[in-house]
């Protein structure tokens, strides 16, 4: 992402460093005054005792100047003058280790502390290091022993005058090295930065940090008069080192803060975060490194099959010493119609099932009910549809949310907790409007030139000319980019670009040096005055740059231009609806005016705004129509070939069902209608998953249940009334109907408990439709086969019932009703069934699924959390360029806030370890900054007027004229006092009242070359100063950023790092109250718990279904195989996804939160087949087989298969990743399972049936059957 604009703007750092700090490290710089009159010459045959001697100055005063003003010293070595005693008092305030005489006059030390007075702000965080910094320079300009160890070695001659051009300045090691260690971490914090990136160019140690300092500046740029050469080892008798003392950073007695210094022992506790090793656990084996998961899943799996081919071998040998099994089969279709007779009334109905209460009790009920339905088509069909339409009424406050907050985010998660107390408490995240212009790649080397020359920087001046002039119409008015824009420190817009190194001012481009003044601005974009933003902040090229290593800014290859646009709480008010507005027109220029234009200099141009992805989301959920509505009319297709009967031409206009086909897809529609009105009805939005998901979920339950319901009824005899053979139907597969119905809607319901919004709705939506389509398809549905068998025994045409043909032309020998096995129930019987009955082929399937299963265990781990941005957009979307280029050149992530209502001193330490902790930068810290701004040594920050009223520095209006830049320090200023001395402070610390008065002046307090440290802009919506007049501060964010974000696993474990630093942070401190907050965690947030969310439904799930069917069936055993099975395919199915690189969100946790309502389908319609069927275990598997498989199979399977292959043409990726390749794994998954491995675990290890009766018993209680 982008520096926040608002929050980077600080000082003119340009003059602090340009013509005041570096300026300090030389006594020559820090002279402004008039030159002396009293001159001793320093004579060529001096000898070197006068020289270097004790008490003797190596320079003294001032001699001349350079042609660019800078003031040069006069190489004379003459004794230290003994000061008066004001002067004395003086320098003892400053120095306090130089004591009596001293090298310096009273202009001098004058001049000397007015302009370290700039130094302070960024040093006195840490006195240690202040201390040691101003003893260095009070050293050079005022030690009385100057002459001891600085050795002037270069004389510039002028007119009648001599000056100082170069001088050895010898100094310890011990004290380079102790001055770097306690500066080393010393921090800016307006600019998340340490402070030795200024005043050392982020130095690495001592040596560097004195040849930056020592460094010979040339005309007209910052830095050192003449040359000064640090040694630590003295060249001259009678010369040595500068060693006084040195202070560490870590002695508590000097207050230094944690962030300012690591080491102090109250900081040494806190260690930052190691980087997390993946894979810590491996195995190995000869030159290969296994997962240790892996490595036990093998064995495991070993252990496994070899267990069962043992148990197998040993069953095999005990079945073939057994007699084969005595009893008889439930359903023999040679004695179907005697059967049929007894069922009908002909023989006694009782049975000897051993069936449970509850399936006894509702297959008491089903052939009740069934008879009464078939009896009262009319008004069962009248009344249930009744039911839903009333339901159907809510569609009239149908709402959709769209925001993305608002789905993925709870209202009372910590994510949605933080981003509402962030946004009323400080300010909301400004809105972010985005150019990336790049050049083309070489096509041999694949590597892009540099951006920077002239004729692109001048595209640059062509497309912020047509940006600024840009006008958007709303509500009737013209809305420009400064009506809209950021603007932190009066009215320029805080736009990022390197246009503001030219002050956005074209006229300024050869007036600073064209390019070349752009490659000066990227290596002193903080010191230059030049290079200053029209904004009055620094410019850091990271945030304008793009595609480059390190800080090699020359190297870029793309410039990134960003529009912070300000924002509105809740998006809502004119403000926003401004900013929308000239968002839209600023997207339709860039397509119309702006991607020509660059695309004609051969470079090329990606762009985003605020308001981009939701737009382009509006335009995806359109995108696919088409495509989502032919994949429903295939299915349809299907279903109504697959509901009739096509054994002769003759009679395939009377008997096929494309009218019950057509009216069952109406019932499923209905039931998903209902649900969304009942909603809506009672204040709950739908969201665009539930319209693309819940229709495809209830769909392939529904077409499931039509194909059993009407596939019972056809198995019924022809002889049979109507009335019986619909009432058969319904007790014969009406309870495994209601099982399966009711483990989908408890499954269903379970998720409505899950925090994220947008599976909670999804569930609770698809609970009530999946419960509403069970009702339908036993009322109308039931109703609706009713009337379609009617109109076929009359021999009326399908889908024109009006018409009837001649009884002749149909066939008559059986009824067109009757059933006779298809090719489907054929292959399930004859084929598919005798091949699973082999032993081997038992044991090979076993094997291989178990095999399947734990391999998908071992890639379960593998799956990585997050959504894919270019994922959700139209394939065709401008943003699918944009966030490629957004992870190819940026190179500084997101802001982070750490909001608190107490000094955090810990947060700059995880900036130590970016790779683990994904902080970048040091904190910006207010209160730090604010204490220093207080500090009596900052003597030209916190001041008042005699009255007790706020002065400001003297560089600042009244103090100093605005328009001239003149200051006369005899003006109205000149009585102006620091607002305290360390007597008024405790320990340095500002008193409750103190703090409470002082506060808003900080925050008020204009930044300038005086005073670095004033709060205005930096910290403006840093503090919520409501009721902070009780002492209490509610809120206040310290700032810093992530490292740069290119993947979703990086900002789910950017997240996740920093929610555990604050957690560690808390815990130490003792103080609950510490978040964090960052724009894009919201949207993200839901990573961190999403898989317990999904682990805690899926549990609970299984066990809901497991206890349906436990209740249902009294059977353990039976219970616990399907719920074997329904965890296979879920398991199984995230198997794949790991293999095709799926991602873990909330669109995948949505799909296998309906994949577990899919999987009861495949499972529990066979598995009741079974427990119902008699034989012994080959031949119920063989039965259930033959009577439910084909049902399955083409209710779920191929209408499933024949709708998801349709979706593969879909424009958007989200189509073909989630719902094409995930729904295709499901259907093939569940096929397998429910229809190959089901069988052959039933016909292994399957329950008993009810029906045990030994054969003979049964016989005996039969009466002989008649032959027909």
């Amino acid at each position: 992402m982008i520096f926040s604009a608002r929050n980077m703007v600080v000082i003119s750092v340009r003059l602090l460093v340009a013509l005041g700090l570096l300026q300090v490290l030389t006594f020559a710089a820090l002279l402004k005054a008039e030159k002396t009159d009293s001159q001793f010459l320093l004579f060529p045959n001096a000898t070197s005792g006068e020289r270097h001697s004790p008490g003797y100055c190596a320079m003294y005063d001032l001699c001349g100047e350079r042609s660019d003003g800078k003031v040069l010293n006069c190489p004379y070595s003459t004794p230290a003058v003994m000061p008066d005693e004001f002067l004395s008092s003086k320098i003892q305030s400053l120095c306090p280790m130089i004591s009596g005489n001293v090298c310096c006059t009273e202009t001098q030390f004058d001049t000397l502390r007015a302009q370290v007075q700039q130094a302070i702000p960024f040093l006195v965080g840490c006195p240690a290091c202040l201390r040691n910094f101003l003893n260095l320079f009070c050293e050079l300009s005022c030690s009385p022993n100057q002459s001891m160890f600085i050795n002037v070695t270069s004389i510039a001659k002028g007119n009648c005058t001599s000056t100082v051009d170069a001088i050895d300045f010898y100094v310890s090691d011990a004290f380079g090295e102790g001055l770097y260690n306690s500066c080393k971490d010393v921090k800016f914090g307006t600019m998340n930065t340490r402070a030795i990136q200024f005043i050392g160019a982020g130095a690495q140690n001592f040596r560097e940090w004195f040849a930056f300092i020592g460094h010979q500046a040339e005309l007209g740029t910052p830095g050192s008069p003449y040359a000064i050469n640090f040694k630590s080892r003295p060249e001259s008798s009678g010369m040595e080192l500068m060693n006084v003392s040195v202070y560490s950073c870590g002695d508590t007695s000097l207050g230094c803060s944690c962030g300012d210094c690591p080491s102090i022992p109250v900081c040494s506790d806190y260690e930052p975060p190691s980087p997390q090793e993946k894979d810590a656990c491996l195995i190995g084996l000869w030159s290969m490194k296994v997962k240790c998961i892996e490595f036990s899943l093998a064995i495991l799996y070993i252990v496994l099959v070899s267990a069962f081919f043992g148990w197998g071998l040993f069953h095999r040998t005990r079945e073939r010493r057994t007699p084969s099994s005595n009893t008889k089969p439930l359903l023999n279709f040679e004695d179907e119609k005697h059967t049929a007779m007894k069922v009908h009334g002909m023989v006694p109905q009782e049975t000897n099932a051993q069936l449970s209460a509850v399936q006894g009790y509702m297959s008491s009920f089903y052939r009740q009910y069934g008879t009464w339905v078939a009896k009262n088509p009319t008004l069962v069909l009248c009344m249930s549809l009744a039911v839903v339409l009333i339901l159907c009424l809510g569609l009239i406050h149908f709402k959709v949310e769209t925001r993305p907050e608002k789905l993925w985010v709870g209202p009372g998660s910590r994510a949605a907790e933080e981003k509402n107390f962030f946004d009323s408490h400080l300010a909301p995240f400004y809105r972010i409007e985005q150019l990336i212009l790049a050049t083309m790649p070489d096509i041999k080397s694949g590597k892009s030139s540099s951006i920077v020359s002239d004729d692109n920087i001048w595209l640059l001046f062509e497309i912020q000319k047509k940006v600024d002039g840009l006008r958007a119409n709303y509500s009737g008015s013209m809305v420009f980019l400064t009506d809209i824009c950021l603007k932190p420190m009066g009215q320029d817009c805080a736009t990022q670009s390197v246009l503001q190194y030219f002050k956005m001012d074209p006229e300024n481009y050869y007036r600073y040096g064209g390019v070349q003044h752009v490659e000066y601005c990227f290596q002193h974009y903080t010191s230059a005055d030049t290079c200053m933003s029209a904004f009055k902040a620094p410019l850091d090229p990271s945030t304008a740059l793009g595609g480059f290593s390190g800080n090699n800014y020359t190297e870029a290859s793309a410039f990134i231009l960003t529009y912070p646009v300000n924002n509105a709480i809740g998006g809502a008010g004119n403000e926003n609806g401004k900013s929308v507005a000239w968002e839209k027109a600023f997207i339709q220029l860039v397509k119309d005016e702006l991607l020509p234009m660059v695309q004609s200099r051969n470079l090329t141009l990606s762009f985003s705004s605020e308001s981009s992805i939701e737009e382009e989301l509006k335009r995806e959920s359109t995108a696919d129509v088409i495509t989502i509505s032919i994949s429903y009319l295939v299915m349809f297709a299907y279903i109504s070939i697959t509901l009739g009967d096509a054994s002769h031409l003759s009679s395939f206009y009377v008997s096929s069902k494309v009218l019950l086909g057509l009216s069952g897809v109406i019932v499923v529609v209905l039931s998903v209608l209902g649900s969304v009105g009942f909603f809506s009805a009672i204040g709950v939005k739908s969201t665009l998953i539930i319209m693309e998901v819940i229709p495809f979920l209830v769909l392939a339950v529904g077409v499931d249940n039509m194909c059993i319901l009407v596939h019972a009824v056809k198995r019924q005899p022809s002889g049979l009334p109507l009335e019986e053979r619909i009432s058969n139907a319904l007790v014969e597969v009406g309870p495994s109907i209601t099982l399966a119905s009711l483990s989908e809607v408890l499954a269903f319901a379970v998720g409505s408990f899950i925090p994220m919004p947008a599976c909670r709705v999804f569930s609770m939506f698809a609970a009530l439709a999946v419960f509403l389509d069970f009702l339908l398809q036993v009322t109308a549905f039931v109703a609706l086969i009713v009337f379609d068998f009617m109109r076929a025994e009359d021999n009326r045409i399908d889908c024109f019932p009006c018409i009837k043909v001649p009884f002749s032309s149909v066939e008559s020998d059986e009824g067109i009703n009757q059933r006779k096995p298809g090719f489907l129930a054929w292959y399930m019987q004859e084929v598919h069934a005798p091949i699973l009955g082999i032993w081997g082929v038992k044991i090979a399937i076993v094997a291989a699924f178990f095999a399947f299963t734990l391999a998908s265990i071992a890639l379960c781990t593998r799956i990585e959390p997050g959504l894919e941005q270019q994922i959700v957009l139209p394939r065709d979307s401008y943003l699918q360029g944009y966030f490629n280029d957004v992870s190819e050149y940026l190179r500084i992530g997101p802001p982070l806030y750490f909001v608190v209502k107490d000094y955090n001193y810990r947060i700059s330490r995880a900036s130590l370890s970016p790779e683990s902790s994904y902080i970048a930068k040091p904190a910006a810290s207010w209160l730090d900054d604010f204490l220093v701004w207080m500090s009596p040594e900052a003597f030209g920050c916190c001041r008042k007027y005699v009255n007790g009223s706020y002065c400001p520095p003297d560089d600042q209006p009244p103090c100093c004229s605005p328009d001239e830049g003149y200051c006369d320090l005899g003006g109205v200023c000149k009585d102006c006092t620091t607002c305290f001395r360390h007597s008024d402070l405790n320990s340095g610390r500002p008193s409750t009242e103190q703090f409470r008065e002082k506060l808003p002046w900080f925050l008020n307090a204009l930044p300038s070359a005086d005073c670095a440290k004033g709060g205005y802009g930096a910290y403006t919506s840093s503090v919520d100063l409501n009721g902070y007049e009780s002492g209490v501060i509610q809120a206040s964010e310290f700032r810093t950023y992530h490292t740069p974000l290119n993947k979703q696993a990086d900002y789910v474990n950017s997240l996740r790092a920093a929610r555990e630093f604050s957690s560690r942070v808390s815990d130490a401190l003792k103080y609950p109250n510490l978040s964090i907050f960052s724009v894009l965690h919201v949207l993200r947030a839901i990573s961190g718990y999403l898989e317990d969310s999904f682990n805690q439904h899926f549990y609970s799930t299984c066990g809901a279904v497991f206890i349906v069917c436990l209740v249902i069936t009294s059977s353990v055993w039976s219970s616990a195989i399907i719920l074997l099975v329904l965890a296979m395919i879920i398991v199984d199915l995230m198997g794949v996804m790991a293999c095709l690189d799926i991602q873990l969100n909330a669109v995948s946790v949505v799909n296998l939160i309906m994949s577990i309502g899919i999987a009861v389908e495949f499972c529990v319609h066979l598995s009741h087949a079974f427990s119902v069927s008699q034989g012994d275990r080959n031949q119920r598997a063989t039965k259930a087989l033959g009577t439910m498989g084909a049902s399955v199979f083409s209710g779920i399977t191929l209408t499933k298969l024949v709708g998801v292959l349709v979706l593969y043409f879909s424009r958007s990726e989200i189509f073909v990743v989630y719902y094409f390749q995930m729904y295709l794994a499901l259907v093939l998954i569940g096929f397998l399972h429910g229809l190959v491995f089901l069988p052959v675990i039933l016909s292994m290890i399957g329950p008993p049936s009810v029906y045990d009766v030994p054969l003979k018993q049964q016989e005996e209680e039969e009466p002989p059957s008649t032959p027909a």
